[in-house]
């Protein structure tokens, strides 16, 4: 199970999970927070790098460089239009099977393996609980 709080705190609003780690959020024009859809796109990202990147290395093929960019623009005000995920990657020099495999990882991950990935493509139930 996955779970994080998230709280109005006196500086803004901050989500923590179970093992201490925490993320500030705010509105779009404030400095050194994140807005809640670039979390989203983090989540999207981080969710796709950290399983192609051991994935990849598992099968002999470790990248000098792995990085991405996630981007949406909104489509209307609530709504994301297609997310893009750009990798950007550095093979070892003399490493000719690496790209192949790397493709290959890169696109089973997200088609089957990213969590976050299935969600936004799926039919994920959000239910919302109020206080009584």
């Amino acid at each position: 199970m996955a779970r994080v709080n998230v709280e109005r705190t006196e500086n803004g609003f901050v989500a923590r999970n179970d093992r201490g780690a925490e993320v500030v959020m705010g509105g779009g024009d404030e400095q050194g927070v994140f807005t809640p859809v670039e979390l989203l796109l983090a989540a999207l990202g981080g969710c796709n790098i950290v399983t192609v990147e051991p994935l990849t290395a598992k099968r002999g093929h470790r990248l000098v460089r792995l990085a991405m960019t996630v981007q949406a623009e909104k489509v209307e005000p609530t709504l994301l239009g297609p997310i893009t995920v750009t990798y950007d990657v550095e093979l070892p020099e003399g490493d000719d099977e690496a790209d192949e495999v790397f493709r290959a990882v890169a696109r089973r991950v997200e088609e089957k393996y990213c969590t976050v990935s299935r969600a936004l493509r799926g039919q994920t139930e959000v239910r919302l609980e109020l206080p009584e």
